[in-house]
């Protein structure tokens, strides 16, 4: 698929980009050339392949999603600076 410098100049608008006159007919080769691309892996047989995120098979590691109340606070509040009644503690900012 050809893309022409007029086609090139609006996909450059669209995206905001600042392109010089001069520069079009190499923007409109280069998008040619991707389009030549995608066309070239439309071809490829991937009937019965399944897809993949990666290129090792794995599995996520999974945890049971059960919810409880933390039970931290203590070990939260360690490094607070200032820690009163269970809470953080900060400076006053409005009056």
């Amino acid at each position: 698929m050809s893309i022409d410098i007029e086609t090139a100049r609006k996909v450059a608008k669209l995206a905001r980009i600042r392109v010089e006159e001069d520069d079009l007919p190499a923007l409109a080769g280069e998008f040619s050339a991707i389009l030549d691309f995608i066309e070239q892996l439309e071809e490829v047989d991937v009937e019965g392949i399944e897809p993949m995120v990666s290129v090792t098979p794995m599995r996520l590691k999974r945890r049971e999603d059960v919810v409880t109340d933390g039970d931290r606070q203590g070990a939260v509040l360690a490094n607070a600076p200032d820690a009163r009644e269970g809470f953080f503690a900060v400076p006053k900012v409005v009056e």
